[in-house]
């Protein structure tokens, strides 16, 4: 007899949405297996059709539940919640084989009042319940997420949305990963007008994006600073009658632009601090990059995703990165460098960048190329200087419009976690990043097949979503370990389109 499983998780949608891969670990094991999820009932819809969850029963009450499950001939019983509520579930439901997850419920609120680090944080939520499978000897190759992997109501009939409006004020890094929804947008809205709030510093991210019709600077430190400023930009954007606003920043201030913009519709993560502003809260899940984790914003639109795709989305588009790539070497293949990052943690050892680039223009005969901030530039100069080699230190020196014109250019790009190395991947430019103390299962890692990330296995990692300024442990191992011979063996195979190593 097949497998008759319940699955058990009473808790919120972003929750929910990172169960997925269990049940497709289940299926993968027990293809005849069917699969029922008890969940509340107002997260019904975000299971409803997957391919391989057969039944979503809404939770309606303890007694009631017990009284349905009574009735019905489970055999297997897989608690994801683990509180006293879904213990009684498991005590009073009769059946036979169960398994739970480890909350570590004490370990987290230790972490949150006093600051107690302990082992049992360092999993990923999705890993903990996929541990859960083992007391079935169930295998868990399926450890991600994936597009359509949940849903949502569809759109109401009527009229399409005629103006639309794309808030993304994050940095460099988050609007570059905003560009696919916009591409997204505009074929799912063709005749739509589509407009982008942005900061300044990544206002040629979206200038030269042919899905983007209008770009609105959000001036937060001048004309948009303080209670006033903030009240002007939203008359602005009242004025302009948007029809649907779309929200990927999770920031309250972007939430309640949206609101006082008076837009009827508004879609946004249900992690943003103004998820109570939107009309619809998607589910935000660490568990997925976050270039899809924004197309899943889509929706609340449409009843099918795009399906997944890597191709290049940002390209040189003005008369001044003709010039500037007109004033590029072509000896020799580019390679550019990004030593640079906000965080200190974030940043591979100067001396280590300077062996690579030795290295690689010796050994590998490429032309390296520095690049970087204004603020990068001292750290340039001292990298350049320790290179001992001819190096092109472009760091300060380029627009963002001339930097994405850069990569059009280059052959590789080795980088520190950082927004270059997304323009770098939007690019089409293969990606070696050097991750320490953020990691891929955070979202932000380069995106694609042809890009690869340098890491190591630690307890401590991650020990933060940005990174900081000293190593918590004080041993900063996540970069240390990290050795030149690894990244310059990973370079020149990823030069040669060769798979890279793990080590």
């Amino acid at each position: 007899m097949a497998p008759q499983i319940l699955v058990v998780r009473l808790s919120s949608l972003g929750d929910i949405v990172l169960t997925v891969p269990v049940y497709k670990n289940l299926k993968s094991h027990w293809p005849d297996c069917r699969i029922s999820v008890l969940v509340k009932p107002q997260y019904v819809a975000a299971l409803e059709g997957h391919p391989c969850v057969d039944e979503v029963i809404p939770f309606q009450g303890l007694w009631p539940t017990i009284d349905l499950l009574r009735s019905r001939a489970f055999t297997h019983l897989l608690d994801l919640h683990s509180n006293f509520r879904s213990f009684l579930i498991r005590r009073l439901s009769s059946i036979p084989n169960q398994a739970r997850y480890r909350k570590d419920a004490l370990a987290r609120r230790l972490f949150v009042s006093l600051g107690w680090a302990s082992p049992a944080l360092t999993k990923h939520t999705i890993d903990r319940y996929l541990d859960a499978l083992k007391s079935w000897d169930v295998a868990t190759p399926n450890r991600s997420l994936e597009l359509g992997d949940w849903k949502t109501a569809p759109a109401p009939a009527g009229r399409p949305p005629e103006r639309v409006l794309l808030l993304q004020t994050a940095f460099l890094g988050d609007a570059t990963l905003t560009v696919p929804l916009a591409r997204e947008l505009r074929k799912l809205l063709p005749a739509a007008r589509l407009t982008v709030l942005c900061r300044a510093g990544t206002a040629d991210i979206f200038r030269s994006s042919p899905w983007v019709d209008e770009v609105i600077e959000d001036d937060k430190r001048g004309n948009h600073a303080g209670l006033r400023g903030f009240w002007k930009l939203s008359r602005a954007l009242r004025s302009n009658r948007y029809d649907l606003a779309i929200v990927p920043h999770r920031s309250l201030r972007s939430a309640l632009l949206a609101f006082l913009a008076r837009v009827p519709r508004r879609i946004g993560f249900c992690s943003s601090a103004g998820r109570f502003l939107f009309t619809d809260a998607l589910p935000f899940t660490w568990g997925m990059h976050d270039l899809e984790r924004n197309l899943g914003l889509l929706l609340p639109l449409s009843r099918s995703l795009p399906e997944k795709d890597e191709t290049v989305y940002l390209r040189p588009k003005s008369e001044a990165a003709d010039r500037f790539l007109k004033l590029l070497p072509d000896d020799r293949p580019l390679v550019g460098f990004h030593p640079g990052s906000i965080w200190p943690t974030k940043r591979w050892p100067e001396q280590r960048f300077a062996d690579l680039i030795r290295r690689m223009s010796l050994e590998a005969s490429v032309r390296p190329v520095l690049v970087g901030g204004k603020d990068d530039t001292e750290l340039t100069a001292r990298i350049a200087r320790l290179a001992e080699v001819p190096v092109l230190d472009l760091t300060g020196k380029t627009s963002l419009a001339e930097l994405i014109a850069l990569m059009s250019r280059l052959s590789l790009f080795v980088t520190n976690d950082s927004g270059p190395m997304h323009v770098a991947t939007a690019s089409g430019v293969p990606t070696l990043a050097f991750f320490g103390p953020t990691t891929k299962e955070l979202g932000f890692f380069p995106y694609g097949a042809a890009h690869k990330v340098l890491e190591v296995e630690l307890a401590c990692r991650p020990c933060g979503l940005h990174g900081s300024k000293v190593c918590p442990e004080g041993h900063f191992l996540c970069m240390n370990l990290i050795s030149v011979d690894w990244a310059f063996r990973s370079a020149v195979r990823m030069l040669r389109h060769e798979p890279v190593a793990a080590r």
